[in-house]
């Protein structure tokens, strides 16, 4: 009897460990037959890159049969596109690019960069010369030699590394590339399917998903298509140019605002929140660093200084000027972009502080007289032409008197009045020392003064 039941518990014992020990390769064989797909489309931004890079590492980390990137793109940045490429490149997973309908510029770079490309009927693929986008409603422009030859050599290491013709790929990028009987002098080579199948660019033809599984022997296998999380929506939508345009000028309006008024309020909360918002997002996509935060918040420090404690405008303001434009425009623009794309950038960060500036001119003066307005600033002066005064109350007699700037009023200075030396500030211009003055207003303490209109020379 017992010789039985240690026989069954002997049986009982092996089978178990038969299901363990077949257990991970139950779980591998299962892996093996998931295929993950992952959508390329709309513009190739810097968003785009992590969410590719995300599906490729968790596709690898759980053993999956292959990811295919399905690409349907005009194309987009450069440097987003490198990325991309890298990481297709030296992925361990198995990568298929389904051209579907088109790949043009960056989008053709990562389609050459799959272990396997296919296009679906009517597909293109090819026209990658680099161009800078003009300003709205202009036509883009041709980028400086040096950046189409490295993109041109891109192109060429990409198709080298999957045994592609690299002349093919070249000729997308540079159109002074000549190929007899496919592409002439002075022209970019876009490729439909038939002659990307003719010039054995391309592995096969197929127009579905299913199609292409069963054409690389994964017919049946388990099919996830893959998607941008929230977070990387976010940054993508953050990184567009519009809102990062967007964000400065807000950020930079709510700073302004906040200099030019007393305590901590609104302005200068939207300002912080929305600046934040900026470098986060281009944090995130490896733009921005802390350089280019040290530098803004440099500027803005400087620029705080120059209007609150320094009379005029000098070195420090420019110096402020100066870091806050270096560090808005480094974060726009990547190692890989060009002089143009730097400009373009530049360009973007002029204009929105300069909106910036205008609108928060237009607001301190018109916000007052809003009903809004009087609800939230004091717009009352209690000048001395009302009866006002603050200690001392003799300054009154100044008013309407007559002398010389005793040193230079930027706008504050020492005047020559009726044989005294006053303390004055000019109402705004910089008034060189002996110059003829008039007291004009004198608001308690405050003598101010203006350059003379009826002098005699």
């Amino acid at each position: 009897m017992h010789t039985c039941i240690s026989k069954w518990i002997g049986c009982l014992a092996l089978a178990a460990q038969c299901l363990l020990l077949q257990a991970p390769h139950v779980r591998a064989a299962e892996a093996a037959r998931i295929v993950y797909v992952a959508p390329v489309e709309g513009v190739i931004d810097l968003g785009l890159a992590p969410f590719l890079k995300r599906v490729l590492d968790q596709a690898e980390r759980e053993g999956a049969a292959a990811v295919i990137l399905d690409i349907n793109t005009f194309g987009g940045r450069v440097d987003a596109a490198v990325i991309i490429r890298d990481a297709v490149l030296t992925s361990k997973v198995r990568t298929i690019a389904f051209v579907n309908k088109r790949a043009i510029s960056a989008g053709a770079l990562i389609g050459l960069a799959a272990q396997t490309l296919v296009m679906g009927e009517g597909a293109t693929i090819g026209a990658a010369m680099p161009v800078t986008a003009g300003q709205p409603g202009e036509a883009s422009k041709p980028v400086e030699e040096k950046t189409v030859s490295y993109m041109r050599k891109e192109f060429r290491a990409t198709a080298e590394a999957r045994k592609r013709p690299p002349l093919i790929a070249e000729a997308m990028v540079d159109a002074d590339v000549v190929i007899p009987g496919v592409i002439a002098k002075g022209k970019l080579l876009t490729l439909t399917t038939e002659e990307a199948v003719k010039n054995k660019l391309i592995d096969f033809r197929a127009d579905t998903i299913e199609a292409v599984l069963e054409k690389v022997g994964l017919a049946g296998a388990q099919v996830r298509r893959a998607g941008p999380n929230w977070a990387e929506n976010l940054v993508r939508f953050l990184t567009h140019p519009i809102v990062s345009s967007l964000l400065i000028t807000i950020g930079m309006l709510g700073i302004i605002l906040e200099i030019r008024t007393p305590g901590f309020g609104i302005p200068g909360a939207l300002g912080i929140t929305s600046l934040g918002l900026f470098f986060w997002g281009h944090w995130l996509v490896q733009l921005a660093g802390w350089e280019e935060l040290m530098l803004v918040a440099g500027g803005v420090i400087l620029l705080a200084v120059e209007v609150i404690a320094i009379p005029g405008f000098g070195l420090v303001g420019i110096l402020g000027v100066g870091m806050l434009l270096g560090g808005l425009v480094l974060s726009l623009v990547g190692v890989q972009d060009s002089y143009e794309i730097v400009v373009l950038a530049a360009t973007r960060v002029v204009f929105a502080l300069l909106t910036a500036v205008v609108a928060s001119l237009a607001i301190m003066r018109f916000l007052p007289r809003t009903r809004v307005g009087r609800r939230l600033v004091l717009d009352t002066g209690l000048t001395a032409m009302a009866g006002y005064s603050s200690a001392p109350a003799s300054d009154a007699r100044w008013l309407g008197k007559t002398g010389h700037a005793g040193t230079p009023l930027h706008p504050s200075g020492i005047a020559d009045i009726d044989g005294e030396r006053v303390d004055v500030v000019s109402t705004g211009e910089l008034i060189d020392a002996g110059v003829a003055i008039e007291v004009v207003r004198v608001d308690g303490n405050r003598v101010v003064v203006r350059q003379q209109t009826n002098q005699n020379n």
